[in-house]
């Protein structure tokens, strides 16, 4: 499974996100969650095992505006979102150890792995039928700000992007959101992304260019959360 993405991704530049970045990976400390947590009282999110309650951040803090210096990152309007696409830590019965990221195409969530048997669960957007991908890999590089680079294939799908084929700068208005964390497989870059996304509205949908979508105040969290180069599942 994992070779053929490979040759593919090196081959044909696939519909990834971006170009490689200036940066390495740097380790962090992973944040504490945003705002108090309750336990949900009567029902169980999607997927999640029967046991411990979902712990909830305070929505309202968790999914405000977000200053972080060089750019302040729109409110999500949070009560629009299916509550289930919205962060929050849960049972997450899986093999793989601590610091993982699994994400789950089927039902859009993806999974930063805790002790314990939890996890911290983000909804996601994924790629449009044809241009997704799973497998096995690790996020060697991750950035603030980053760059948006169309690659010649959603060019050629859209000339209007030959505009940005030395890069888009970072803003409020690049694809790539706040941040951006960069998928390898054995050392080379898949050009693909794990990014966040001014188009929160997609959240829950096959919407991309084959990247992983979030929303910036999520993408942001985990930023903080990955550490060295943490394995990457998409299944």
């Amino acid at each position: 499974m994992i070779r053929p993405l490979l040759v593919a991704a090196g081959t044909s530049l696939l519909a990834a996100c971006t170009q490689l970045p200036a940066e390495r990976i740097v380790a962090t400390t992973p944040p504490p969650f945003v705002g108090q947590t309750s336990p949900e009282p009567d029902s169980k999110p999607q997927n999640q095992p029967l046991g411990r309650a979902s712990e909830k951040p305070d929505y309202s803090l968790a999914y405000a505006e977000v200053d972080d210096g060089q750019f302040r990152w729109p409110a999500i309007d949070y009560a629009a979102v299916n509550p289930d696409y919205l962060r929050q830590e849960v049972d997450y019965a899986t093999d793989e150890p601590p610091g993982s990221i699994v994400v789950e195409t089927d039902t859009k969530f993806l999974y930063f792995v805790l002790k314990d048997g939890r996890a911290i669960r983000y909804g996601v957007s994924l790629g449009a039928q044809g241009r997704a991908w799973k497998g096995r890999a690790s996020i060697q590089w991750k950035r603030k700000f980053p760059t948006w680079t169309p690659t010649p294939s959603m060019i050629n799908r859209n000339p209007k992007l030959e505009q940005w084929k030395q890069g888009m700068q970072p803003g409020l208005s690049n694809p790539l959101g706040a941040r951006a964390l960069y998928i390898f497989q054995d050392g080379r870059d898949t050009l693909y992304r794990i990014h966040g996304s001014p188009e929160w509205q997609t959240i829950g949908k096959n919407a991309s260019s084959g990247c992983v979508r979030m929303f910036n105040q999520d993408v942001i969290d985990l930023y903080e959360r990955v550490r060295g180069k943490a394995p990457l599942l998409v299944k």
